[in-house]
């Protein structure tokens, strides 16, 4: 799917106004956040903690949902994942794939993910799940919970709150993207009804230039991996 697909045309409108959105700040956004993660030692904990469930169970290949420019997968490839992104944008597409050319990205929505049923020991969706509104958010777990394998690994981040911010500027650019701050309960409720059991919550405060707490809710997909199974 191209920026230019006719079938843009029937999608929510914030779908498209995030795209648009991330498509203008690419190339900042890259390099403002390219090493973010190195003074972030409780998001580097979160990615092993998820890196390590996954190889404790044979490993497999993981995909990186909403994977912008590539930072979180390129870390997750460096932990020894078999890892690639998926990405709403095509300019973040152009910018990751630029900047971890032994990866593979593709655009796509991570409502209607073109990926092969049960083909994925792990799922990670890094504050990407926080600019689709929290009615359609069922959707989206149910698509993750789709393309997971029995007893697969789900991580997500995202702001804490129950309130819709509008930006209007970020990232050195004028644009125009909701986000949602969201309730681990909640989240945790929505994940049971799509099947998955959650078995860690981790909460944290805000640092540096955040404006409130952080979540991130590790789950796992109902079912158990077939006998043998060893990801290859």
């Amino acid at each position: 799917m191209t920026a230019s697909d006719p079938s843009h045309a029937l999608e929510p409108s914030d779908v498209r106004s995030t795209r648009t959105a991330y498509d203008t700040v690419a190339v900042d956004y890259e390099r403002l956040l390219r090493s973010a993660l190195a003074a972030m030692p409780m998001d580097r904990a979160m990615l092993g903690a998820f890196a390590e469930l996954v190889q404790a169970d044979g490993g497999g290949p993981v995909v990186d949902l909403g994977c912008g420019p590539g930072r979180i997968t390129g870390h997750l490839h460096s932990l020894g994942l078999d890892v690639s992104g998926v990405d709403l944008s095509p300019e973040m597409v152009a910018v990751a794939r630029r900047t971890h050319p032994e990866l593979r990205f593709d655009e796509g929505s991570m409502a209607e993910l073109g990926l092969a049923d049960g083909g994925f020991a792990g799922v990670v969706a890094w504050y990407s799940i926080i600019h689709t509104p929290p009615e359609r958010l069922p959707v989206l777990f149910a698509e993750f919970a789709r393309v997971l394998a029995p007893g697969g690994h789900l991580l997500l981040a995202f702001k804490i709150g129950d309130e819709l911010h509008h930006l209007d500027h970020a990232y050195g650019h004028e644009l125009s993207l909701d986000v949602y701050w969201l309730s681990p309960d909640r989240i945790a409720e929505l994940l049971n009804q799509a099947g998955f059991a959650v078995n860690t919550r981790v909460v944290r405060e805000p640092e540096g230039h955040e404006k409130g707490p952080q979540a991130y809710l590790l789950a796992r997909k109902a079912g158990d991996r077939p006998a043998g199974t060893t990801g290859e």
